[in-house]
């Protein structure tokens, strides 16, 4: 029994669900979000509710039931409250800012990273070595954040790059003389 699958997922006023043609959809006040729904889950709209639970007793079903259930909750939270990532930049000269829809990225390369901002998705630089990444689906803010990230990732030695908020870089000692 899983026991995050076993507990529903509580639809808050001023959000609707409604499934059809084997997709689940969400409208909120920040958007709708859509999924579409498996085979071995069954999908229910009770009571202000949404309750999923396996259709079948395969290891598949089993398998699938929390985590479905923890994406239909990323749904309805993300169109309540949406989701964000904060990226910081260390190291001399390294900085962010935004230019219409481009983040433009200066990490110590010969040129500058030019990073397209796509639908969605909402970038703020509230300083040069801050960025935050908003947007109301969970999968695409962290997949953004994760390929900005990839530019310059942090290194042991100087801690120099961009690393997530709250992130501890494990530091190396340099060589002994």
């Amino acid at each position: 029994m899983s026991r995050i699958g076993k507990k529903p997922v509580v639809v808050p006023a001023g959000v609707s669900a409604s499934i059809d043609a084997g997709t689940l959809s969400v409208k909120g006040p920040k958007g709708t979000l859509s999924m579409a729904m498996v085979d071995d889950i069954s999908y229910g709209i009770e009571d202000g509710q949404i309750v999923v639970a396996p259709a079948n007793e395969t290891k598949r079903a089993r398998a699938f039931w929390g985590m479905h259930r923890t994406l239909v909750q990323n749904l309805v939270t993300g169109v309540t409250e949406g989701f964000s990532k904060t990226l910081e930049i260390n190291g001399v000269g390294y900085r962010a800012n935004l230019q219409g829809k481009n983040l433009k990225l200066q990490l110590g390369f010969s040129h500058d990273v030019d990073f397209a901002v796509p639908e969605g998705i909402t970038i703020v630089t509230p300083d040069q070595t801050t960025v935050q990444i908003s947007g109301i689906d969970k999968q695409k803010v962290g997949q953004i954040a994760a390929e900005i990230r990839r530019w310059r990732k942090p290194e042991p030695y100087k801690g120099k790059g961009i690393k997530y908020r709250g992130e501890f870089i494990f530091r190396k000692e340099g060589k002994k003389k």
